[in-house]
């Protein structure tokens, strides 16, 4: 089984950095750390999906860059992306633990596409068998995307949901991230040198 993770980058990820630190710089450090923690896991092979030019930096040689329109559809994404499945997983979410995209592809099991669910509304993640399925429509920022894309499939059970994950949309959203767990350290030097 070939699986694909791609990290997704849009520019609009920027307005969650916290006062007192660079917007830019904060972004490129949280898709870092997202990029990491994707690069880390075995048995997948990490892209990541931008819309933010010079990130090439920030990867692994090698690593396949995909560049995106800043609003480019998730679907649209998604077929771009190569393999027999792929995740696809916020570059806000610096601190999401490895195991959950694991989860993500178990699911895979028996459902077409699955969903980690984001607090607060959307999602950290979605996967699904490639090529997607032509019915889904997702969106990350969806408030409720699990409920738009049971709508959207032509039977039940086609979406599956995993354990759920914060990101960060807002500046207020950095005292979420806990300083207990390993990884994040780009987005953690930033915050502790402000």
């Amino acid at each position: 089984m070939t699986r694909t993770v791609a990290v997704l980058v849009r520019e609009s990820m920027a307005r969650s950095a916290p006062r007192g630190v660079d917007p830019g710089r904060w972004l490129e450090a949280i898709a870092e750390d997202t990029y990491e923690m994707v690069a880390g896991l075995e048995l997948v092979t990490p892209v990541l999906a931008t819309s933010v030019t010079g990130l090439d930096e920030i990867v692994w040689p090698g690593t396949e860059i995909i560049e995106i329109g800043e609003d480019e559809p998730v679907k649209d994404v998604l077929k771009r992306l190569k393999g027999e499945q792929a995740a696809l997983v916020a570059a806000d979410a610096p601190d999401l633990p490895p195991l959950l995209i694991g989860k993500l592809f178990r699911e895979l099991g028996r459902a077409q596409i699955t969903v980690s669910p984001a607090e607060g509304g959307g999602a950290v993640a979605l996967a699904c068998h490639l090529p997607p399925p032509g019915w889904a429509d997702p969106d990350l920022d969806e408030p409720d995307l699990v409920a738009t894309l049971r709508a959207q499939a032509p039977g039940r059970r086609m979406v599956a949901t995993t354990p759920g994950w914060h990101r960060l949309r807002h500046p207020e959203d950095a005292e979420r991230l806990d300083h207990g767990l390993e990884g994040w350290e780009s987005t953690r030097a930033l915050l502790t040198a402000r």
